[in-house]
């Protein structure tokens, strides 16, 4: 097998896609598209998201503090899609996606998509303007979860909604279970010895 050695680029996949709802303090929303998120810390919860400052949303983020990461599923494909071609400086999303915004918890101005399963309310507490894009690094402030998707025993089952994910370009369903965290080194369960059965002669 032979490799190609290519130039420094983001060929980390795949990736979540995720739709980013934010506001402004004067109440003006907005929802884009973002492939550059993800887990920062467990204790504080953290996280982050990349925005190029030419966006439309960047500024809202700047200004309010504030954003929200809404998971996307299959049924969201289209809005997810749309809201990451389209700019909100020209095209009211909530409404040519059919989005409802709705209020977050835990946030003063960024609203959350109420279609969405997890809306991840979130606190900028810092921002790295690092080139091309600048990183707003967000403490989560409150979770919000679609109760639909809860199991007999109060469990919530995302992996059941139809999350979608980012991979060079192409939005994937994702696919079947193939093991659960930790499978590689749990011990397995002895095996019962079968009894013999027979007659005697």
């Amino acid at each position: 097998m032979s490799k190609q050695l290519w130039k420094p680029g983001n060929m980390l996949y795949p990736l979540p896609a995720v739709m980013v709802s934010t506001a402004d303090r004067e109440g003006n929303s907005n929802i884009l598209t973002i492939a550059w998120t993800g887990t920062v810390c467990t204790n504080p919860a953290m996280v982050y998201i990349s925005v190029r400052p030419e966006r439309y949303s960047y500024k809202m983020i700047r200004e309010s503090g504030e954003f929200v990461i809404n998971l996307t599923t299959q049924k969201l494909i289209h809005a997810t899609d749309y809201c990451g071609v389209r700019s909100g400086r020209d095209t009211d999303k909530w409404k040519e996606c059919r989005l409802t915004p709705a209020k977050a918890e835990t946030l003063r101005y960024a609203p959350v998509i109420a279609e969405s399963p997890v809306n991840i309310e979130c606190r900028v507490v810092r921002v790295d303007e690092l080139g091309s894009h600048h990183m707003f690094l967000a403490e989560v402030t409150g979770v919000q979860v679609d109760d639909s998707h809860l199991d007999e025993k109060g469990r919530f089952e995302l992996n059941k909604t139809g999350l979608l994910a980012y991979s060079h370009g192409e939005y994937m369903a994702l696919g079947k279970k193939l093991g659960t965290f930790g499978y590689s080194v749990r011990k397995k369960p002895a095996r019962k010895k079968r009894k013999q059965t027979g007659r005697k002669k």
